[in-house]
């Protein structure tokens, strides 16, 4: 057989959106030695395998005392295929309404294989037609736009503006949209402590986005795996609690919970007409999705993390106190780190900005960054980051990197930093000659 050819696969395939995690996963394992600020993943000191075996039976125990189940109707949940919406939507309903103030239907739920799978449904059911379009805060996380591109729904950027997301170009970016013969369907933001820019809308901002997001008759995507993760207790409220079923909230359990349960959710109560003059929620219509791409979400994995949720009294505030602590003494240690590594930054042509909260610091940079500076950075300094550029979808280089201060300890936090400082150094001096 001939081999097939790139061109003759989707498109998507040749789009470096698509690339760029297996690229940064490559260069990790190409340099074993060097220190990452690289991924977004969550401090792993505090994991125990004991805790997988006790969540799990503490869901067991709860399918038999406060369901009623029994022994066999407990163990077919466990090890059967699941109903495709999932088995901890009361849970996750109920964690909501503890920790956000949120009440929502559990049927209003969809449980799903990571936030990925929550995007891509989303998406796939907006998408009706190639005139439809995504609006996103730009930089922007590369999930949805990989999601988008995978239903063939194009992204339209909206600046991001230094409160977060600027309202004007929001609604220009709509209507130039609509006088294209375009449809915009949603607006996908992260309100708190933005991936890749650290950026948390204010709760004005939060209210007049809802105001434009009605007037432009817009869904907005939220998407807020870091919202606990604030240097402070005080939370605004989330853009759900505030806009009702205008908003569909995108949710994790990776960052709160622990990445390989691989859980997420879509929380869909928007009402969908399907003639008759009856009305489902869209959380219908995204099982129906599911039921052809993953039929269900694993119940064993769905099970650890009720457990997770029963044995916290349904809060994930309760449940990351450690890690809260952990993400702010991280964040302070390289915004003070960096401060005192360069001095000189000023004149070097050197910058960062200074989050409240969540995984990731900006460094700005008099030189371009690209995939080839950060195999170089890995090569002579040891030290990996991110680029920018991946956030924005067009792979042209820019004088940015991101910096994740979740993943590392104290010692490797410092020698990171100094690793950084030298390389961020030398290549602005060259920079100005």
């Amino acid at each position: 057989m001939d081999p097939l050819r790139l061109t003759d696969l989707h498109g998507s395939l040749a789009d470096p959106v698509l690339a760029a995690m297996e690229f940064l996963n490559e260069v990790a394992h190409r340099y074993p030695e060097a220190v990452s600020f690289a991924p977004g993943r969550p401090y792993e000191e505090f994991f125990d395998v004991e805790d997988l075996h006790r969540y799990l039976r503490t869901f067991h125990r709860h399918l038999v005392e406060d369901q009623g189940m029994d022994a066999a109707g407990a163990r077919r949940t466990l090890f059967q295929y699941g109903r495709t919406k999932g088995i901890i939507h009361d849970l996750i309903a109920r964690n909501l309404a503890e920790d956000e103030a949120v009440h929502v239907d559990p049927e209003s739920i969809v449980v799903t294989v990571g936030a990925q799978e929550a995007m891509l449904l989303v998406l796939r059911a907006l998408r009706a037609d190639p005139h439809d379009v995504l609006l996103a805060v730009s930089p922007v996380y590369v999930g949805i736009t990989g999601a988008a591109r995978l239903v063939e729904m194009p992204v339209l950027p909206v600046r991001d503006g230094p409160a977060g997301v600027d309202l004007d170009d929001l609604t220009a970016a709509a209507r130039r949209a609509r006088a294209a013969g375009l449809r915009p369907r949603a607006l996908y933001v992260v309100p708190d402590f933005a991936n890749p820019s650290g950026a948390t809308l204010d709760r004005r901002l939060r209210s007049e986005l809802l105001r434009v997001a009605a007037d432009e008759d817009l869904l907005i995507l939220e998407d807020n795996p870091y919202r606990l993760f604030g240097s402070t207790d005080d939370r605004p409220p989330t853009l759900k609690a505030l806009g009702g079923d205008r908003v569909v909230s995108l949710g994790s359990y990776a960052k709160t919970g622990f990445p390989g349960a691989r859980i997420g959710y879509a929380v869909a109560d928007q009402p969908v007409d399907v003639g008759d003059g009856r009305t489902i929620p869209l959380a219908d219509q995204l099982s129906r999705l599911k039921s052809m791409i993953t039929v269900n979400t694993p119940p064993i994995a769905q099970a650890v993390i009720g457990g997770l949720l029963l044995e916290h009294g349904h809060s994930l505030v309760k449940a990351n106190t450690r890690e809260i602590e952990v993400y702010r003494r991280n964040r302070e240690q390289v915004l003070d780190g960096l401060a005192a590594r360069l001095p000189d930054a000023h004149r070097l042509g050197v910058r960062w900005n200074s989050p409240a909260g969540g995984f990731f610091i900006v460094v700005t940079v008099p030189f371009p960054v690209d995939d080839a500076l950060l195999e170089r950075s890995a090569r002579e300094h040891r030290v990996l980051w991110t680029p920018m550029h991946h956030f924005y979808g067009d792979g042209t280089a820019m004088p940015h990197l991101r910096l994740s201060v979740s993943l590392l300890t104290p010692d490797e936090i410092d020698l990171g930093l100094d690793r950084l400082a030298e390389f961020i150094t030398d290549h602005a001096r060259q920079a100005g000659t």
